[in-house]
């Protein structure tokens, strides 16, 4: 009771709350409705008055990033703006902590020419919102995927990236994120690349640690135990719970969010409550059911069903998974790297990886697209691997381009492990993509990484890139859009699909759709524009 309590207090506009005083204007540009609406709300309940117009009323004004900041207010009215410029980190903070915290390290600084001092050249130029220009110049940038963008891209970039790789070979210490995301060359280059998000992309915090940590520790469970329906469900609560610009203490709060039924609302409210879960626990104390299979399972290249069948040989232990001869080279690499591989990446080793690789593969054919999509491209502060993906604009340069490839970068000792390599048919009987999925290392590092290569005909690489940026949650929608209209999807294309029988699904066709770009694909489906920073869903 004393949560709904805590709640009807909190419904009405307190003018002593903590941004009383305060007058702001919220730039939404690449915020989501849900979390804006939240934010609104809190202000408002908080003491503050939040206006619809930059006014001279205002005295602070939020962005996601310079880009949205600029796209919406001009270099005038900027430079006369004499009230406070931050990102809406510093809300976020300033909720959790239950009081303002120093706006020192969120403001959007702008000198009096009206451009953001980390890099002159971020300013976009004014442009439609409609217009593929706003979504170039946008905060989450629009993959630039068309024949004459990718071409213009890569002669851009050809000599931007020589300047701003780090050296492979070299000891020296990584550079901090500090001084990626003020150094002007790599901003710059990176507002050039195919597929870059700019470095003052912003990954909210996840304020709800204790209950996304278990629910992700039940979805390697279900996972591991094969019953990927559970998994899935706690998967997208995650998405949902980790985005939440507030410290969930009643279950009520959550209570009308998508994913969020009744049975993850009785979970959150145990969680919030008590600082664990039953189930869990229930899960944990049941060898057989989780302690072994889902460790088993964590182990690259072991699935459900192998991990069962070692468990009933009798391990019990990674250790005890040593001596199994019946493991795979691939397994035994994922056994012997477990540690390694389940360590995240900083963003700002990934976007220093990226630029090498887009060097590297421009070294070796001039005008190669270099993608890392994933939970990067996604704008996530870290990633559990790289998901790099790989074209040409002429159709053809990419065909044999991985194994050069490949070879190049093990000769710079950046991969180290191999796990899968295949390469597409030569008589054109497959999709013709290449695929290499392998371990890497961070200059100066011998932690290994997982990294994938897939390299895609033009034709089908927007399939590709939307496939590999995920997440999984706007994958499968898309995926069950596309049955809905006929049709079967996958990283490799859109296919008419038979009508099966009996209930059963129907078999694809052999001839995917034209579609160019990732904005073709969704407008084909008719599902609404994400940005890549748009679909962690």
């Amino acid at each position: 009771m004393a949560p709904k309590r805590t709640k009807r207090k909190s419904s009405s506009p307190d003018p002593q709350g903590m941004f009383a005083g305060m007058t702001v204007f919220l730039i939404e540009d690449g915020v989501q409705s849900l979390r804006l609406q939240i934010w609104k709300q809190k202000l408002v309940q908080m003491g503050a008055k939040v206006e619809t117009q930059l006014s001279e009323k205002v005295s602070h004004v939020f962005a996601i990033s310079p880009d949205a900041l600029f796209y919406h207010v001009d270099d005038d009215r900027l430079a006369r703006f004499k009230g406070h410029v931050l990102l809406y980190q510093w809300l976020e903070e300033s909720l959790a902590a239950g009081e303002k915290v120093s706006e020192d390290f969120y403001i959007l600084k702008v000198d009096p020419e009206g451009f953001d001092i980390f890099d002159r050249s971020l300013k976009p130029k004014p442009a439609n919102r409609n217009s593929s220009s706003y979504d170039e110049h946008s905060h989450c940038k629009r993959i630039k995927s068309s024949h004459e963008e990718i071409k213009q891209t890569n002669e851009e970039k050809k000599g931007d990236i020589e300047t701003n790789s780090v050296s492979w070979a070299s000891n020296t210490e990584p550079h901090s994120p500090s001084s990626l995301t003020s150094s002007p060359e790599i901003s710059n280059t990176q507002d050039k690349d195919v597929g870059m998000q700019t470095s003052f992309q912003y990954s909210p915090p996840d304020l709800n640690k204790g209950i996304t940590e278990i629910f992700g520790k039940l979805v390697n469970v279900y996972r591991a135990l094969g019953d990927d329906r559970r998994s899935f469900s706690y998967y997208k609560a995650i998405a949902v719970v980790e985005k939440l610009p507030f410290k969930v203490e009643s279950a009520d709060q959550v209570k009308d969010l998508p994913g969020i039924g009744k049975s993850m609302q009785e979970h959150i409210q145990e969680i919030v409550t008590t600082g664990k879960l039953s189930k869990l626990d229930h899960f944990e104390t049941d060898e057989k059911q989780v302690k072994t299979i889902t460790l088993f399972g964590e182990v690259w290249g072991i699935g459900p069903a192998t991990a069962l069948k070692l468990y009933e040989k009798g391990h019990r232990t990674l250790d005890d998974l040593k001596n199994e001869d019946s493991l795979t080279n691939s397994q035994v690499i994922g056994l012997k790297y477990f540690d390694d591989i389940k360590t995240r990446i900083p963003r700002h080793e990934a976007q220093e990886m990226e630029l090498v690789l887009q060097k590297v593969a421009e070294d070796i054919i001039p005008g190669m697209v270099v993608v890392c999509g994933g939970s990067y491209r996604r704008g996530k502060a870290s990633c559990g691997d790289l998901d790099i993906v790989i074209t040409h604009p002429d159709g053809k340069s990419h065909k044999g381009f991985l194994q050069n490839y490949v070879k190049r970068l093990k000769e710079m000792k950046l991969l180290r492990e191999d796990l899968i390599f295949s390469t597409h048919s030569e008589e054109g009987t497959d999709s013709g993509v290449d695929t290499y999925f392998g371990l890497c290392t961070y200059p100066g590092q011998e932690l290994r990484h997982r990294i994938d290569f897939k390299v895609y005909p033009r034709d089908i690489y927007a399939f590709g890139l939307i496939a590999w940026t995920g997440n999984d949650v706007l994958n499968r929608r898309l995926r069950l859009l596309a049955e809905s209209k006929g049709y079967r999807l996958d990283d490799t294309g859109l296919f008419p699909a038979t009508h099966g029988s009996g209930g059963k699904r129907g078999s694809r066709g052999t001839a995917s759709l034209k579609l160019e770009t990732e904005k073709e694909v969704f407008d084909f489906l008719g599902f609404p524009w994400l940005e890549p920073c748009e679909r962690n869903l």
